[in-house]
């Protein structure tokens, strides 16, 4: 530990833990965790800003932590939208409130028709075609969500069946604060890696340290790419060092195995996003990858530990595993097809970055993350299977 660094107590170590795990803390909704970050405000600003390169805004209304990825990737992304229609009426809707005075009061006929005049489409806005409105439902549900605006009057559900429904919103003090205050004029970019560029040059020193840490704490699983990876080798050089940090100052916990490393938590805990959870697809991809473990000897590995094949394939093992645990599944998955699992299963890979798809080629590749996660039957289930006289 360097000399700059500071003991985190117990209420410190999980006020970083929620800072990474939230958008952002509004003092109204949880006063508590509010006034424990603030307590703590210099001590994690100045861990924040070492290891991370982040900025901590603490505002007499909220604090929020400015996570900024190392590559942004498709499951960052709001998981409620569908489509970027979804993405652009948000952004419409942001314009909207940010215009307009704390606590003041609009129609959402009034946003709807200056998100038509806004929205940046190819072809415009039509509230009568259903899937718009729906659209519209997707993204002001987010904007409530975050605690933009607040419902005096009305149902937005009921927009989805009829354009001609009013509701009455009321903008909130956090409005304004949603999106980020940019230091540069966003118009000298021309993509989002010049952006990200950017802020690099804001981080001149220890920036592979800030990368490794920013890669650990926001993504999923981080794997090795290859031989020449740099990240990764700081990873396992230093990873007695950086297992001993994030014990100290994280609720998580570092493993580094040959080409994947992954932050884990002790006990499950409601705050937090977590793989695997309670939903049924994930036991049915964890009881897949106990499959292709079992038949590792008929797959091609490579050296950095990725597993290729066709869609074809990969639904022939959902088949095999649906054939020796499908029993014990939920029923939606029960009676599913294999090639319906295996779409659901691969879905569950891509958002926790476990696997990549190529829809030209139909090429599902998985990653070595994936296989380190696998799922089987404890002994008194099979036992009871068996003795019941349905077991296999």
């Amino acid at each position: 530990m360097s000399e700059r660094e500071e003991v985190f107590d117990e209420a410190a170590v999980d006020a970083l833990g929620t800072l990474f795990e939230q958008f952002w803390i509004l003092r109204e909704e949880e006063p508590e965790t509010y006034r424990k970050i603030r307590d703590r405000e210099q001590k994690l600003k100045r861990y924040i800003q070492e290891k991370f390169g982040l900025e901590l805004t603490v505002h007499q209304h909220f604090i929020k932590l400015e996570k900024i990825p190392v590559k942004p990737e498709n499951w960052m992304g709001i998981q409620s939208f569908q489509e970027q229609m979804d993405y652009a009426i948000f952004c419409c809707a942001l314009a909207y409130t940010e215009q307009k005075a704390i606590d003041e009061q609009f129609l959402l006929s009034d946003l709807a028709e200056r998100i038509q005049e806004l929205y940046p489409g190819e072809f415009p806005l039509d509230w009568t075609h259903y899937q718009h409105r729906r659209s519209l439902v997707r993204a002001l549900k987010e904007v409530l969500s975050f605690k933009l605006i607040k419902t005096i009057d009305g149902n937005l559900d009921a927009f989805q069946m009829s354009e001609d429904e009013e509701v009455l919103y009321e903008v909130s003090v956090h409005s304004r604060y949603f999106m980020r205050s940019y230091p540069d004029d966003l118009v000298q970019f021309s993509s989002m890696e010049d952006l990200l560029e950017q802020e690099w040059k804001r981080q001149p020193d220890d920036q592979r340290r800030k990368r490794v840490y920013r890669k650990l704490m926001m993504m999923p699983i981080v794997h090795r790419k290859g031989e020449d990876d740099p990240d990764f080798a700081y990873i396992r050089n230093f990873r007695n060092r950086l297992r001993d940090d994030f014990e100290q100052h994280t609720p998580f916990r570092l493993e580094v195995f040959k080409n994947a490393a992954m932050l884990t938590i002790p006990d499950m805990k409601k705050k937090y996003t977590l793989f695997p959870d309670t939903k049924g697809i994930t036991d049915a991809a964890l009881h897949t990858m106990a499959v292709l473990r079992d038949h590792q000897q008929e797959l091609n590995i490579s050296e950095t530990g990725r597993v290729r094949m066709p869609a074809a394939a990969f639904e022939a093992y959902v088949r095999s595993t649906k054939e020796h645990y499908g029993h014990g599944w939920g029923k939606k998955h029960r009676d599913e097809t294999p090639e319906e699992a295996a779409r659901e299963i691969i879905k569950l890979w891509l958002d926790w970055n476990m696997a990549e798809w190529d829809e030209e080629s139909q090429m599902l590749t998985i990653f070595p993350g994936a296989a380190r996660l696998i799922g089987f039957y404890p002994a008194d289930y099979i036992r009871k299977k068996e003795g019941t006289g349905n077991g296999r």
